[in-house]
């Protein structure tokens, strides 16, 4: 997990590109199947709560251009890793991330990635892995496998894949995106969040394109090539 000092701030509020309004927010009725859906806590994705919902959401504001993004992702995914994470002021909310124009990894995708950004404003995590495979051989980083906890203000995580045994405390869902107030992020005017004092993750496991903070330290950082990853 690599901290951008240019994203210190963490805030996802987007502009519309033509200078206008926001755009509109997305029909409720049409994603009213997946508003029904049972939030799980255990054994699941962090973001449990109707996924249909945030999708719906999240394609009327592709469609017009309203998402925008801190800065050019490289479209390589990257694993991340641990067995402990504890998080004071936690949000998470649907978004877009963009590869850089021309980027060879764009694929058929046209260089975006949906995915879910999750903000914790104070976070300690245990046993730190993160991997990256560059075909045929993984750049690896471990920390905090000692005494000292791998700690971070200000977390941001873009990810397509987030599973764990999770717990929270004052969980509130349903929230407008634009309206958090728990951790320094705020989403898009009319999708779909959730947000709670705090958050415990057991046997954490992601698949992220981006990862910022404003402050990251590293006890114990070991960088190497290795056969496998996290």
């Amino acid at each position: 997990m690599a901290s951008s000092p240019d994203f210190a701030s963490a805030d996802h509020t987007p502009e519309n590109p033509d200078g206008g309004s926001p755009a509109p927010s997305p029909d409720p009725a049409a994603a009213g199947s997946g508003r029904r859906g049972r939030v799980r806590l255990r054994r699941t994705a962090v973001l449990a709560v109707p996924a249909t919902l945030v999708a719906a959401g999240l394609a009327v504001f592709t469609a017009q251009g309203a998402l925008g993004v801190q800065f050019a992702i490289s479209g390589m995914p990257f694993t991340v890793t641990a067995t402990q994470l504890d998080g004071t002021g936690f949000e998470q909310f649907g978004g877009l991330d963009n590869m850089a124009e021309g980027s060879p990894n764009a694929g058929d995708t046209g260089g975006q990635v949906l995915v879910v950004t999750s903000a914790i404003k104070k976070a300690k995590l245990t046993k730190l892995c993160q991997s990256v495979d560059l075909g045929g051989t993984n750049l690896l980083i471990t920390a905090g496998n000692g005494k000292t906890r791998v700690s971070a203000k200000d977390l941001t995580t873009d990810s397509t894949q987030l599973s764990g045994d999770a717990s929270f405390d004052n969980i509130e869902i349903g929230n407008d995106a634009s309206t958090l107030t728990k951790a320094n992020a705020k989403g898009p005017i009319g999708v779909f969040s959730q947000q709670a004092d705090t958050v415990h993750i057991a046997n954490l496991r992601q698949t992220n394109y981006a990862t910022t903070a404003g402050v990251f330290k590293l006890p114990g950082l070991n960088l190497r090539f290795s056969d496998s990853g996290c």
